[in-house]
């Protein structure tokens, strides 16, 4: 069964039709930065800690996402709510009272991450003995 790519450039497919369909492999295909948005590592993470829970604070994801920083959390909610991944809502009281929370598509593509994130953790200890025995090689060279 041939390729998706080897059917588009035997198809002689435009550019402009393949972004208009999405190729995340073609360079100006839009599909690339919502790929890096969703899977950067803070995007990945972030998604984990809304899925399959009620809206969230801000403090309280920062809590959740271990490491991050208030400006960089900040940045990756942005990016994420811009793709229609997260809902920000803002209650009009004082002091401001903001939430977060998984749309639709948000929730589709956290519990695909949620099932590669499964997958890694399932098999942390083979992959771990994958790197030390790569290491080791390396070292030797």
């Amino acid at each position: 069964m041939p390729t998706h790519q080897a059917s588009i450039k035997k198809s002689g497919e435009k550019l402009v039709d393949k972004i208009k369909r999405g190729d995340v492999l073609e360079k100006e295909c839009p599909s690339r930065e919502i790929l890096r948005n969703v899977t950067s590592k803070w995007g990945v993470l972030t998604l984990l800690a809304l899925y399959g829970g009620d809206s969230a604070r801000f403090s309280v994801l920062r809590r959740r996402v271990s490491g991050i920083s208030e400006k960089m959390l900040s940045q990756t909610l942005q990016a994420l709510e811009a793709d229609g991944f997260i809902k920000r809502t803002a209650y009009q009281v004082t002091p401001l009272h903001v939430e977060y929370s998984l749309t639709i598509m948000g929730e589709e593509v956290a519990a695909r991450i949620l099932e590669l994130a499964g997958w890694i953790e399932v098999n942390v200890p083979d992959i771990l003995e994958h790197r030390q025995a790569y290491q080791a090689q390396n070292e030797t060279v």
